[in-house]
C-alpha cells in the first residue's frame, strides 16, 4: 500500500458510467492508505470540482456525457499544473493516446486493460506521476522523430481525407459519388480503404476520429 505521508491524497475521478467509478476507487483503496476521492460524471461537473479543490490525481474518461476532455485538459493543466491526469478510456491506443498526452495527460489506459494493468498504471501514477504502456511508449518513440505519426489521419491520402470529411458530416455513397463525380462502387472502395488505413471498423469510429484529430 503507498503510504500519502500526513496529508490525504486528493483524487477526482470523472466518468459518466457509476460502475466504472466505483470499480476504479476499489483499486485506489487497496493501494493508498490516506486518500479522499472525488467524483465526476461530465466535464461541467469537472469544471466545478477543480474550481473548490486542489488534486493530486485525476482519472478522466475520454468521453463524457457533454463532450470530450481534450477540451478541457489545457484548462485544468493551466488550473493546476501539478495534477497528474491519466486518461481511462474505451478509445485505441494507437489512434487517440499520443493526442490526449499532448493536450497534457500524464498516462493513458484502455479501460479493456487486465486489472492487474489497472492496478500497475494507478500505482505507478501516484508514485510516479505518469504512466504509459509499453506499446504507447513505441508510439510516443516513434511520433519523436515523425510529427506525422501523432495524426492517424496523415495515414490518408488527399482523397481518401476529402471523402472520410463527407462521411463525418453525414454524407452517403451516393451523395459523396454525385458530389465527386465517381462511381458508387469506387467510393466504396475508398470507404473500405478509409477504414483499413486507419484501423476501424464502423462510421462511428470515423466521426470520432474527425472530431478528435480534424475539424468537422
Amino acid at each position: 500500500m503507498i503510504s500519502s505521508a500526513e496529508n490525504s491524497l486528493k483524487i477526482l475521478l470523472a466518468d459518466d458510467h457509476m460502475i466504472v467509478r466505483q470499480g476504479m476507487q476499489l483499486i485506489i483503496e487497496d493501494l493508498v492508505e490516506k486518500h479522499e476521492i472525488f467524483t465526476a460524471s461530465s466535464l461541467e461537473q469537472i469544471h466545478q470540482q477543480i474550481q473548490n479543490h486542489i488534486f493530486d490525481i485525476a482519472i478522466l474518461d475520454a468521453q463524457l456525457q457533454d463532450g470530450n476532455i481534450l477540451t478541457v485538459l489545457p484548462e485544468i493543466k493551466k488550473m493546476q499544473p501539478d495534477v497528474k491526469i491519466m486518461v481511462f478510456t474505451s478509445f485505441e491506443e494507437e489512434n487517440y493516446a499520443l493526442k490526449f498526452i499532448q493536450a497534457g495527460a500524464d498516462g493513458y489506459l484502455s479501460k479493456l486493460s487486465e486489472e492487474s494493468e489497472i492496478t500497475k498504471a494507478v500505482s505507478e501514477l501516484i508514485a510516479n506521476g505518469k504512466y504509459y504502456s509499453p506499446f504507447t511508449k513505441k508510439l510516443m518513440e516513434v511520433a519523436s522523430y515523425d510529427q506525422n505519426f501523432l495524426n492517424p489521419l496523415n495515414r490518408l491520402s488527399e482523397r481518401e481525407l476529402q471523402i472520410a470529411e463527407m462521411y463525418a458530416k453525414g454524407a452517403g455513397n451516393l451523395e459523396i459519388a454525385n458530389e465527386l463525380d465517381l462511381k458508387q462502387n469506387t467510393v466504396s472502395t475508398f470507404k473500405k480503404r478509409i477504414f483499413e488505413k486507419l484501423r476501424i471498423d464502423s462510421l462511428v469510429e470515423l466521426i470520432e476520429l474527425m472530431r478528435i484529430h480534424h475539424s468537422i
